[in-house]
């Protein structure tokens, strides 16, 4: 255990760390600390796990460090029973769970960021096999399969590049040879130039050559819009196989089939969806929320101590003691009523419980079929893409076993034909050798008897010669040939472009026939949308219809049932009540208004008579104030049985 905590120090005491520890301080490390430390190493070698462990959650903590070492292959001494031990002394800190981890990485520490680096790319996703159905889902995730492998083999390239030695100065000789030969052939262009502006119609050569280069590349553009004209073709026929096949299993399950038996089907189907999304599911969910809930709280709770084990146990005894005690009381009640009851419930579980292993087990042999059949047409389409053909079977296999073997036979006998002619081969090289051999010799014994007689070099200086005068004679016969040669090769040109012209004429034709292909093949996608839209809509009426006769089911029970209660729920016996009392109230109005309108005229009439009553009255009062405003100063006017003086 020294000899760790020794390397540990040492080494986190060195670039990048630069701790600055001995022994007894990183010792005494907290276990805050001692987590912080184990997470800056990791961060060290995957730079996205820099977190200050104070701002996170401890949860999120241990589950960030346990993906992380899963991803770089760290094995937990222990079984799997000292599992629950590790990750437990992980959240909290403990230094015997810390200090190996912090030595293995720290001994590992270059191949761990690589490892940490490829599994960004390589680490695969795992899509549910329900969502590869869409033709989408299932062409993005060929794409991301096909990125990955070109990743892997691209890794691979540049690792080999990494280790293959080649070094600046190297690199940096290549270049000037390069940049010779490059100076090189300019100079050489230039020389064939000056030579092409001698002969006639030179200009008209360059551009037919030109031309020729042009019609080359088009032919290499063409060809490759082809095979990819082909390979498009050959996914949508894939495509439009798959569609028929689906069409084709529709109609066979729809043929010789009445109304009444798919009503039969479509309910049944639906009976078990609605009990798998009413009654599994939402159990299903509960179960995992408590487990979840139940997990939550106890990562939240702090580590516990032998005392809060005793504590445990004896709260355990005490509510064991009391169920024991209630069982007790119940067993000496013994009413037969509850005994009826726990058989009815006992039958009851009984029954739920083969429910619900029917209805997984209907549920996995569905999963299955539809696993069966991806993967027979899997193995289809690769048959297929191998050689372009189906699936063989009966008499056709065995016709195709004899083909087999009889080109076996003519492969056996090519083989040892090759073997021969390698044979033979193998001593004309060694022949060849030898006369290279002797050669070598005899033009040894020639230079030394040249050097005797005092003429070294002369086989040598013939040979120039000769070879001089030779190349002289070729150089006047291509003088020659110029003319004829550039004659010819204008007429070869003219002719191949004809040529490529008339190779490119059903090319095109093809390519014509190709788009009407695809076009009917867009033509049946759109009939399948159309289709599935038509399906859908086909259950959601189903699902209103079903809605409606529930509905209209409720209301006869609630209007047959005998139960008074019952009965008043009922919409028949809510709405009669309701066109009662509105009968009532409108006869009541009707009454109101057979009375206003008899008292109309008389009302009316009193109206008019106490609005001229109204106006009477206060005509007199404004005669009244008026005849005191005129009253003169000093007069007696008696009011009320009183004198008054006006002054």
């Amino acid at each position: 255990m020294s000899d760790q905590i020794k390397f540990i120090v040492d080494n986190l005491n060195k670039e990048p760390f630069r701790k600055n520890y001995n022994l007894i301080t990183f010792d005494s490390l907290e276990p805050m600390q001692l987590l912080q430390i184990l997470n800056d190493v990791l961060a060290e070698i995957d730079p996205k796990q820099v977190v200050d462990i104070r701002e996170e959650m401890p949860e999120h903590t241990a589950k960030r460090m346990l993906s992380l070492l899963g991803i770089l292959k760290y094995k937990p001494p222990g079984n799997a029973t000292d599992m629950s031990t590790f990750r437990q002394g992980l959240v909290i800190g403990s230094k015997p769970v810390i200090y190996p981890v912090l030595h293995w990485l720290l001994q590992r520490t270059n191949e761990l960021k690589k490892r940490a680096y490829l599994a960004r790319f390589l680490i695969k996703l795992e899509v549910p096999s329900e969502f590869l159905q869409d033709e989408t889902v299932a062409d993005t995730n060929k794409q991301y399969e096909e990125l990955m492998e070109a990743f892997k083999t691209l890794h691979k390239e540049c690792e080999q590049l990494k280790t293959s030695g080649f070094s600046t100065a190297e690199i940096r000789r290549d270049i000037s040879a390069m940049e010779d030969e490059k100076d090189q052939l300019i100079k050489r262009v230039e020389r064939l130039k000056k030579r092409v502006e001698t002969v006639q119609n030179h200009q008209r050569m360059l551009k037919i050559a030109r031309q020729l280069r042009v019609e080359k590349e088009r032919e290499e553009f063409l060809a490759q819009q082809k095979q990819e004209q082909k390979n498009q073709l050959f996914h949508a026929v894939q495509r439009l196989q798959r569609v028929q096949n689906q069409l084709k299993s529709m109609r066979h399950a729809a043929a010789d089939a009445k109304p009444e038996s798919l009503m039969k089907r479509l309910e049944e189907e639906i009976k078990f969806n609605s009990y798998m999304v009413t009654e599994k599911f939402p159990k299903e969910l509960e179960s995992k929320k408590k487990e979840l809930h139940f997990l939550q709280k106890v990562v939240s709770e702090p580590a516990m101590g032998h005392s809060d084990l005793l504590e445990l146990e004896s709260n355990i005894n005490e509510i064991n003691t009391q169920i024991n005690q209630l069982i007790e009381k119940k067993m000496m009640r013994n009413e037969p009523i509850e005994g009826k009851l726990s058989l009815y419930r006992q039958q009851a579980s009984i029954i739920s419980r083969k429910k619900e292993g029917k209805a997984e087990e209907l549920q996995e042999a569905k999963e299955k079929l539809a696993s069966l059949e991806r993967e027979v047409s899997v193995k289809t389409n690769q048959t297929r893409e191998f050689d372009g053909t189906e699936v063989l079977k009966g008499d056709e296999f065995k016709r195709y076993v004899s083909k087999l073997r009889s080109k076996s036979t003519v492969f056996k006998k090519k083989h040892q034909i090759i073997a021969e002619f390698k044979a033979e081969f193998g001593l004309l090289q060694r022949t060849e050798e030898l006369l290279k051999q002797r050669h070598e010799n005899i033009q040894h014994q020639l230079r030394t008897i040249e050097e005797k007689k005092g003429i070294s070099g002369y086989s040598y200086t013939q040979e120039e010669l000769e070879r001089v005068s030779a190349l002289k004679s070729e150089v006047d016969e291509m003088k020659g040939r110029t003319l004829d040669d550039m004659s010819e090769m204008v007429k070869k040109l003219n002719s191949l472009v004809s040529e490529k012209k008339s190779a490119l004429a059903p090319v095109i034709k093809e390519l014509r026939q190709l788009r009407q292909k695809c076009q009917e093949v867009r033509g049946l996608r759109e009939e399948c949308l159309q289709e599935e839209s038509r399906y859908h809509y086909t259950n959601c009426m189903i699902k209103n219809l079903e809605v409606q006769l529930r509905r209209a089911t409720d209301e006869m029970k609630a209007y047959v049932s005998s139960d008074q209660q019952e009965k008043r729920k009922a919409i028949r016996e809510q709405y009669t009540k309701n066109i009662a009392e509105q009968e009532n109230l409108g006869k009541k109005l009707r009454e109101k208004q057979k009375a206003v309108r008899e008292s109309h005229g008389p009302n009316m009439k009193q109206a008019k008579m106490w609005r001229d009553f109204e106006q009477l009255m206060e005509c007199k009062k404004q005669c009244f104030l008026k005849q005191q405003s005129q009253t003169s100063i000093g007069q007696v006017i008696q009011e009320g049985g009183e004198d008054r003086l006006i002054l």
